[in-house]
């Protein structure tokens, strides 16, 4: 499945450690409960574990969800710290943690 995602409205990455073993279930309940944001939206969500060598990409794309989960060969993400904490990403942003691994 290829899709293009530059036209989402909101980018969000949800700061600070999620559990990793978490479903799209699971993380639509974290979004909907501890954040108060639609997960049903135009929106990509981002989450990132303990480790910070791997993310989880969370998407509607108007029929499902679909998540990518992307594991780092080398290097870390430099992941905001904050757990209660959303912050909004740009597009371009959103293509930096997509494609570079971060040292």
């Amino acid at each position: 499945m290829k899709q293009d995602y530059t036209s989402v409205k909101n980018i969000y990455i949800i700061c600070g450690k999620t559990d990793m073993r978490k479903g799209i279930d699971g993380l639509a309940t974290l979004i909907q409960d501890s954040f108060e944001l639609d997960p049903y939206g135009d929106s990509i969500f981002l989450f990132s574990g303990w480790s910070k060598d791997r993310y989880k990409c969370l998407y509607f794309d108007g029929d499902g969800f679909a998540m990518l989960y992307k594991r780092l060969d080398n290097g870390k993400l430099q992941w905001p710290k904050d757990e209660n904490e959303v912050r909004n990403l740009s597009q371009k942003e959103l293509r930096w943690l997509l494609i570079l691994n971060y040292g």
